[in-house]
């Protein structure tokens, strides 16, 4: 894995592996962890604070048996963290950052404690000088406390050597007042860094803290003591560098800047001897702000300069290319590193004592650098790239054949190559540089000299012609940002170098441009004037208007002063700054979450780059100790790592679970953001449109980490789904496709889910346009109810609800287009209609709805064509009613084409297994039941039935859910939840199916039969069976044991195909489901049960 970056991080890292440090050997990888740590952020105090600290309690720990390591690991321990070694290391931590002025004291302190602990048990005469010197040494260190340490010293030397109290303080004190004079300057910078520290405001620190390094690295100029300004200097850009600016690419810089100044100033002083290496620091610099092209420029620059090889430069290179950082300003970085990278092949090849193949070397990487910039700006701008308006690489690699290969043609390709572009045509830069590459090159060619005298007259003057021609194309540009100056040069050119004719011809081209430049200077000016009048007129309105303002004001009844207007700034930017906690119509929104259900949106975290092979339970036992974790999904990401989406309990375990960002997750960093803007609701798609549909409708937008579907298992009509995305700039694009028209026929919804801004219900119910009248005479039709009911609103709608012979049942639905129509009607209950007393009252909402039906009929779709004024199309119910006013197909009929579906999860509509039944033949009806996970499918002929079940049985509806085939009986005995993930799970009751294709047709029970009743005790007559299926229970225990031949199989097969195969008749469970429509019809669709049960 890569390192960590930054303090923080590296002791995050390192916690996170000495928590779980339980052997030698482990402890032993700690410690080195920690050598990386500090060889990474060598002025870190909390990085060299925790390893002194760590190697000190390994010294202690294996020093006795009480940490319980092992006798063999002890005897290694005390070799390999011995008394001598862990001073050392204090001392060596201590020279790192001693010149820290507001903090060191803290390292030092606890250090010389250890120090002076340990003298108080031995109490030798080298303990005291040791300890002497190390108090000398730290006073003659300007620090923020040192009066503190001059305290500690006096109270040693009072203890130990009384006897040179005087001396040895008196000597002390004067060897220190460089040091105190050095605080002294710096005291006020360092007390204003205090205030802002304390205050709070980071802001305000940065400001002071540059200011301050600002001043600091001036110093060296005013000072004696050149070695102590730069010691100060570097000790405060390592509180910088990291602290609050370990990641900004300009203080970065400045840092190198300064560093660089020194180095070459310092060559022949002993201050250079306190300089970091260059490549040292450069390399931590690039690996904090990766997207700094000029810090790459820099590590490349110094890489060559120090004499690196090729192939260590070329690894700089490739390790700026690899970092997906480098494009986070767009081209700027890109370009500055590949241009260091061209210059530095560029004088290689130039080196004369370069290689031999330097030059092909350095012709192919230009090549190659140049199509890799092309490549990346298409990437990122597709065709608005238009490429670098200051064309470096270009020049590089013109220069490169025009001095290295005297390709002079080629070269000339690429000037006239970059005159096409846009970007580069209008610049003055680009056409003074390409006439003066000209005229080098023309300087660069010898005259030519004739080996005979000439004849008199015959000698033609040399003129460059190649320039003079670059200049006039570029004075007959008309939107050339500066002509004047290309005027001059064209002007000054021919004179200098054409003849007559020429500068005649180029004296009046720039007659006619100068004209031409005055009406565009003319016309810029206008378009200047009127923008700026436009501008003062919008911050100044007319008094007119501040006159009735103010008299709004003044009439005000409270007499208090107008609220502020609303200025831009105060506007949300972006989709991850949605207002929370703010008061809407005067209720407190934190107030109003209590009373939400659930609050997915504002309780979530997405965790992204944890291990590729990190498991739900691991990632709940990780962050378990912030809160209550409801739901966890888990997925694995193209590069390998892998990614969570946690939902807690409350906001409140939200920001305890943020306080794991940048911190590790075994050898991982991981990041952990707000799930807050990241999900969008959707609505109002096509029925059939499955989670790759939604994927590919948003591919454009950005990576989709989740969708997640509602349960239709209590309303079928239910048509809307929850889509997460990785990141908040994803979904913002992907909110701007509300309102799109998706197949002619319907209008997108697309919104950010609040759980607070439910959409309201739609629909007559809903509205309460529609009333449900009962006990209506059997004998009324529809014209009869609108002319009684049609008195009191203009009515809509009026359904009856009818059984299979189309018999009045005694209730219908009357919908009215207003509600107040409706309401208007209940004056009507308990009046007489005919020979009945109707009861007439408002339709109830009820979302219970445990399975919908779709008629097959050819000539209709799978939603109807009449759609909403917002565009949207309800869900069908296929509930038209023609159906029962005529004679259906007997029983028998209908059982041998029926198909049931299992193992089908609860948020797959009916629509999609249409879509995906209807691949293998034409069906008149389907019964979606998400209470039994499946669907049963009526087919128009009954040879479809083996067909649709051979190709359906196996088939993946959903990513882990294969469809299982079977009879209805089958599907009856499916409990919610039971449906396995793939095709292999067996049937309900446990049994491993045979190596027999499943039963084909469904048999359901016939009618009852006319007839006497019969008494008690009364045996019916056994009837004849006319095939081998129907036999009693001996007979099937029989043959159960007694094997089949392949002829008794055949003639099971040809016997299936003439009548039904199953039981005597489908379970009484099977018989009240598809009878129990009646009583499942619900006001929202009155006619649902009763036409349901003509199957």
């Amino acid at each position: 894995m890569a390192n960590p970056v930054g303090e923080d991080n590296w002791l995050a890292y390192v916690e996170e592996e000495s928590r779980h440090a339980s052997d030698l050997e482990a402890r032993v990888k700690v410690v080195e962890l920690f050598k990386n740590a500090v060889n990474a952020e060598p002025g870190s105090l909390k990085v060299w604070l925790a390893y002194c600290e760590y190697f000190w309690s390994l010294f202690i720990d294996c020093q006795s048996g009480e940490a319980g390591w092992p006798e063999e690991e002890q005897m290694l321990g005390r070799e390999l963290f011995s008394f001598d070694a862990a001073l050392s290391l204090w001392s060596e931590g201590y020279e790192a950052i001693k010149y820290r002025l507001s903090d060191s004291h803290e390292f030092w302190n606890r250090w010389v404690s250890i120090e002076l602990d340990q003298l108080a048990r031995t109490r030798t005469p080298v303990g005291v000088r040791r300890i002497s010197h190390l108090f000398r040494d730290r006073l003659q260190i300007p620090h923020a406390t040192w009066d503190n340490t001059s305290q500690m010293y006096s109270s040693f030397l009072s203890t130990y050597n009384n006897a040179a109290y005087e001396s040895e303080f008196k000597e002390v004190t004067k060897i220190a007042q460089e040091a105190k004079s050095a605080y002294e300057l710096r005291e006020p910078h360092e007390l204003r860094l205090d205030r802002a520290v304390r205050s709070g405001g980071e802001e305000a620190q940065k400001t002071v803290l540059r200011e301050y390094l600002d001043w600091e690295m001036v110093q060296v100029r005013y000072t004696e003591n050149p070695a102590l300004a730069v010691s100060l200097c570097l000790g405060l850009y390592s509180r910088a560098l990291t602290g609050i600016f370990s990641f900004d690419d300009d203080v970065w810089s400045n840092y190198t800047i300064y560093l660089s100044g020194r180095h070459r100033d310092a060559e022949k002083s002993r201050v250079q001897y306190l300089l970091p290496n260059m490549l040292d620091v450069l390399q931590r610099a690039t690996s904090h702000c990766p997207w700094c092209g000029q810090l790459w420029a820099r590590y490349i620059l110094t890489a060559e300069e120090v004499g690196l090889s090729f192939q260590n430069v070329e690894a700089i290179k490739h390790a700026a290319t690899n970092t997906k950082a480098l494009e986070k300003d767009g081209m700027t970085g890109i370009l500055d590193m590949y241009a260091a990278w061209c210059g530095y092949l560029k004088r290689t090849a130039m080196d004369p004592n370069a290689h031999e193949d330097a030059a092909d070397v350095a012709e192919v990487g230009l090549l190659a650098a140049l199509e890799d910039v092309h490549l990346w700006g298409e990437r990122l701008y597709k065709d608005a790239y238009r490429g670098d308006p200051n064309y470096r690489l270009e020049r590089i690699l013109i220069q490169f054949l025009t001095e290295v290969k005297g390709e002079i043609d080629q070269a000339r390709s690429y000037w006239i190559r970059m005159s096409k572009k846009e970007v580069l045509a209008d610049s003055y830069d680009f056409w003074l540089n390409y006439y003066l590459w000209e005229m080098m090159v023309y300087a660069s060619k010898p005259r030519a000299r004739s080996p005979t005298p000439a004849t008199p007259g015959s000698k033609t003057m040399r003129v460059p012609a190649l320039a003079t021609n670059v200049l006039h194309s570029a004075v007959s540009r008309k939107t050339m940002d500066w002509p004047e100056r290309l005027m001059e040069v064209y002007l000054q050119h021919c004179n200098d170098y054409e003849q007559p004719d020429a500068l005649h011809y180029a004296m009046d081209t720039v007659y006619k441009a100068r004209k031409r430049v005055a009406k565009r200077r003319e016309r810029e000016n206008a378009e200047a004037a009127a923008a700026y009048a436009a501008q003062v007129q919008a911050a100044h309105p007319p008094a007119a208007n501040s006159t009735t303002e103010d008299a709004t004001v003044q009439d005000s009844p409270s007499g208090s002063k107008r609220k502020r207007e609303a200025a831009p700034d105060d506007a949300a930017q972006g989709a991850t700054k949605r207002a929370k906690n703010a008061d809407v119509n005067g209720v407190d929104v934190a107030a109003h979450e209590q009373h939400l259900k659930r609050d997915r949106e504002n309780t979530s975290v997405m965790v992204t780059n944890m291990p590729p092979d990190v498991t739900a339970t691991a990632v709940k036992k990780y962050f378990r100790e912030y809160g209550h974790i409801n739901q966890l999904n888990v997925q694995k990401e193209a590069d390998g790592s892998s990614s969570a989406l946690i939902e807690f309990g409350s906001t409140e375990d939200v920001k305890s679970a943020l306080l794991r960002d940048n911190k590790y997750f075994g050898q991982s960093q991981i990041r952990v953001k707000p799930g807050t803007g990241l999900t969008l609701y959707l609505s109002n798609y096509p029925p059939t449109a499955d989670e790759k549909y939604i994927r590919d409708l948003f591919k454009d937008c950005g990576d989709i980490f989740s969708i997640r579907w509602p349960s239709l298992k209590y309303n079928t009509h239910r048509r809307f789904c929850y889509v997460t995305f990785r990141d908040a700039d994803a979904a913002y694009k992907a909110a701007q496709k509300d309102g799109k028209p998706l197949e002619g026929k319907y209008k997108l919804q697309c919104k950010y889910s609040d759980p607070a801004h439910k959409k309201h219900r739609e629909g007559a119910v809903a509205e309460g346009r529609e009333v449900k009248v009962k006990n209506v005479d059997p004998r009324a039709t529809e014209n009869d109810i609108k002319s009684v009911f049609g008195r009191y609103g203009k009515i809509a709608t009026v359904r009856i609800i009818t059984n299979l012979s189309g018999k009045n049942l005694g209730t219908a639905y009357v919908t009215y287009e207003t509600k107040e129509g409706a309401e208007s009607a209940l004056e009507l209950d308990n009046t007489k209609f005919k020979s009945q007393i109707l009861q007439v009252e408002l339709s109830k909402e009820t979302n219970y709805k445990p399975f919908s039906t779709i008629k097959g009929d050819r000539g209709s779709t799978a939603s109807p064509p009449a759609s909403a004024a917002d565009g949207d199309v309800p869900m069908p119910d296929g509930h038209d009613g023609s159906r029962g006013r005529s004679q259906g197909p007997p029983p028998q009929e209908i059982q041998a084409r029926t198909l049931a579906l299992m193992n089908i999860p609860d948020t797959v509509n009916d629509a999609r297994i249409r879509s995906v039944v209807e691949k293998h033949a034409d069906i008149v009806k389907l019964v979606l039941r998400p209470d039994h996970e499946g669907a049963i499918v009526e087919f128009a002929d009954p040879v479809a039935v083996g067909r649709a079940s051979l190709a359906l049985d196996g088939f993946e509806i959903v990513p882990g859910r294969k469809i299982r085939t079977g009879n209805a009986s089958d599907l009856f005995k499916e409990k919610p939840g039971r449906g396995g993930g793939d095709a292999s799970s067996g049937p309900a009751g446990g049994k491993k199916p045979g190596f027999m294709p499943p039963t084909l047709h469904v048999r359901r029970p016939a009618p009852g039969r006319g007839g006497p009743k019969r008494g008690l005790g009364f045996v019916a007559a056994p009837k004849k069976q006319d095939g081998g299926n129907h036999e009693d229970t001996k007979g099937n225990d029989a043959s159960a044991a007694k094997p089949k031949s392949n002829a008794d199989f055949k003639a099971m097969f040809l016997n299936s195909g003439n009548q039904p195969v199953g039981g005597a008749g489908s379970s009484k469970e099977a018989e009240g489901e598809q009878q129990g429509g009646k009583a499942a019809a619900g006001p929202g669709a009155a006619v649902n049960g009763t036409k349901n049960a003509s199957s």
